[in-house]
């Protein structure tokens, strides 16, 4: 079923309210901004225990369908770029442009609200079991810093979250994925908390 038919479930009052909370966690299983489980746990840090009320349900609902068209607006903006971009004779983006096709990145609306909440998430459910890999340690120094600050990095730490970007770039090449795929997920997920702590920084 598709997004709209989801929320249109978790709307309906008829529906058992299980059914419903079921509904919003479909929702988020196909717009998760800042992964599933965050994604929940951040909607439940801003509109309350939906699992249980249903004004904090509908809440939920809101939050989340406001994001999500925030991110459909970037889309449509993106795409008429593209095509005058094409009329100029640049048949190609640009590396460096934004391009918000795919996943979105962040959360639209409350980028650095949420990015912070994704590495709390993080530091709290899975952090300690990755703390043998370098750059999980670097990275986590950076969420240290990072939720001290409310965000924001001095230089010399988004240097070092830079560093540790490209080193994890540098591990998620196509053969990983052929050959460990478990090794490519484990640097998938760090490179994650990484972008949610850039996308914190520039917030600020």
């Amino acid at each position: 079923m598709s997004f709209g038919t989801y929320a249109r479930h978790v709307r309906n009052a008829e529906l058992p309210y299980r059914r419903r909370v079921s509904a919003l966690r479909s929702c988020v299983q196909l717009y998760r901004p800042i992964g599933f489980h965050a994604t929940l746990s951040f909607l439940e840090e801003i509109a309350g225990p939906f699992q249980r009320d249903e004004a904090a349900l509908l809440r939920a609902l809101d939050a989340l369908v406001a994001s999500r068209a925030g991110w459909h607006a970037d889309l449509r903006d993106y795409a008429a770029e593209r095509k005058l971009a094409k009329r100029r004779g640049q048949r190609s983006p640009r590396p460096s442009d934004p391009n918000p096709n795919g996943f979105p990145r962040c959360w639209y609306g409350a980028p650095g609200q949420a990015a912070l909440h994704a590495v709390r998430y993080w530091r709290r459910r899975t952090a300690s079991a990755l703390l043998t890999d370098p750059d999980a340690i670097i990275l986590d120094a950076c969420v240290t810093a990072s939720l001290a600050a409310g965000g924001s990095l001095l230089p010399a730490e988004r240097q070092m979250l830079s560093t540790t970007v490209e080193a994890l770039r540098q591990r998620m090449r196509p053969e990983m994925w052929r050959d460990d795929s478990r090794a490519y997920y484990h640097a998938f997920n760090l490179m994650s908390v990484a972008r949610h702590l850039e996308t914190a920084a520039d917030a600020v």
